[in-house]
C-alpha cells in the first residue's frame, strides 16, 4: 500500500466552512490563525477542511462566492506558515448532502445538478491546483446509498477528469458508497491514475461513538454505553435503533462477536487494506471520532485501539473534529484526557 506522505494525521475542521452559519461573522470568529499553530503543535501534519457549496457558489445568481474562497484561501496561507497540508473537502454539493435523504434523492439521475458539481469542481481545481503539492481533493463527502454504486461510480470518473485537466498531479481521494463505509472500497473501480487515494470514515460501533446523538432517528437521548462495549446495552440500543447495528458490522450478535475481538479495527479494516494493497494507492480515514456524550476514558480507549491500525497499516487520518460539532477534541469535556488523546490522534 502506498503510504501517504504529509497526511498521516490531521483533524477536521468542521462547523467552520460546513455545517455552520453562512454569516462571515461566524466564519470570521469561528476559526483563526492560532487555531491552525495549535492544530500544528498537537503532532499534526495536515487538516482537513469540509466545505459546503455555499459559500463558494450562490444557485440563485450563478456565481461564485468570493467571501468562502476568501477563507479557504486564508486557511491554506495559515497552513503553509506552519508547515500543514490541506484536504479540501467537498461537503455538501448543490442537490446533495449526507444526512437529507429527501433533498439528495435525485442527486444521481439529475444532470442538471451533476453538471453543476463538474463545474463547482473545475473551478476549485483551477484555483488551487498550484497547491497540488500540499494537497489532497476529496471530491464529495459521504455518498450514502449502496443503491447507487454504478451512478456514484460514473459520476467520479467524471469529475476526476475535469480536475485531471486543471491539476495533472494532485492526489483525489474517492471514497465509496455506505457513507464512504469501509467495507465498501472493494466498490471503488481500479484507479484512474498514481493519484488517487481511497477513502473511508469510521465512527463504529455507531452505537458507542453516536450514543445519545438527537441527529439519530429513535436514538434516546439519554442513552450511554462504555467502550469496549456492554453486551446488554448494545443489544438494547439494537433494537430501538437497529441500523445502529446493520450495515458495516452487520445484525447485533454478530456485531457484538466482531467487538468482542481484540483485532476488532485490523479485521474491520482489513478489506479496505486489501484492496488499497492490490492497487498500490493511500488509504485514508477522513472522519473518525466519539460523540461528547460518551465518557472521556472510554473515547480515549476506543482512540487508542483505531490509533493501532492506522499506525500499524499507514492509514492517513483525520480526526471528526477539533471543535464543537458534538464532537470537538479541545472542548472541555475532554480536558482531563486531552494531552493523552492527541498522543493518538
Amino acid at each position: 500500500m502506498n503510504k501517504l506522505k504529509g497526511f498521516n494525521k490531521g483533524v477536521n475542521l468542521g462547523g467552520w466552512l460546513s455545517q455552520g452559519s453562512l454569516e462571515e461573522s461566524h466564519i470570521s470568529s469561528f476559526i483563526r490563525e492560532e487555531d491552525i499553530k495549535r492544530i500544528k503543535g498537537m503532532g499534526c501534519d495536515h487538516l482537513r477542511l469540509p466545505v459546503d457549496f455555499e459559500n463558494i457558489y450562490d444557485e440563485k445568481k450563478k456565481c461564485d462566492v468570493e467571501i468562502g474562497y476568501k477563507y479557504i484561501d486564508l486557511c491554506i496561507e495559515w497552513c503553509k506558515k506552519y508547515g500543514l497540508n490541506v484536504v479540501l473537502d467537498l461537503h455538501k454539493a448543490p442537490g446533495y448532502v449526507f444526512d437529507d435523504f429527501e433533498y439528495s434523492s435525485g442527486f444521481f439521475t439529475n444532470e442538471k445538478l451533476m453538471t453543476l458539481f463538474l463545474n463547482i469542481w473545475d473551478s476549485l481545481s483551477k484555483r488551487y491546483a498550484k497547491y497540488s503539492d500540499m494537497m489532497m481533493f476529496e471530491m464529495l463527502n459521504e455518498v450514502t446509498s449502496f443503491d447507487v454504486i454504478e451512478e456514484w461510480n460514473a459520476l467520479a470518473f467524471r469529475c476526476i477528469k475535469v480536475i485531471r485537466k486543471n491539476a495533472p498531479k494532485v492526489k483525489i481521494l474517492y471514497g465509496g458508497v455506505g457513507y464512504s463505509s469501509v467495507k465498501a472500497v472493494k466498490y471503488i473501480p481500479a484507479p484512474y491514475d498514481e493519484n488517487i487515494v481511497f477513502n473511508v470514515h469510521c465512527y463504529e460501533p455507531m452505537a458507542f461513538s453516536h450514543q445519545g446523538a438527537y441527529w439519530v432517528d429513535k436514538m434516546p437521548l439519554d442513552f450511554r454505553i462504555s467502550y469496549p462495549v456492554e453486551d446488554d446495552k448494545y443489544k438494547e440500543i439494537c433494537k430501538i435503533v437497529p441500523s445502529i447495528a446493520n450495515g458495516t458490522l452487520g445484525e447485533s450478535e454478530n456485531a457484538l462477536a466482531a467487538l468482542k475481538d481484540k483485532d476488532f479495527f485490523d479485521n474491520l479494516f482489513k478489506e479496505a487494506i486489501e484492496c488499497a494493497n492490490k492497487y498500490n494507492v493511500g488509504l485514508y480515514c477522513g472522519e473518525y471520532g466519539v460523540i461528547d456524550r460518551a465518557e472521556p476514558a472510554s473515547t480515549l480507549r476506543w482512540v487508542k485501539q483505531i490509533n493501532a491500525t492506522f499506525e500499524r497499516y499507514n492509514i492517513g487520518r483525520a480526526i471528526w473534529s477539533y471543535k464543537k460539532m458534538d464532537f470537538g477534541i479541545i472542548d472541555d469535556h475532554y480536558k482531563d484526557i486531552y494531552d493523552e488523546l492527541i498522543k493518538y490522534l
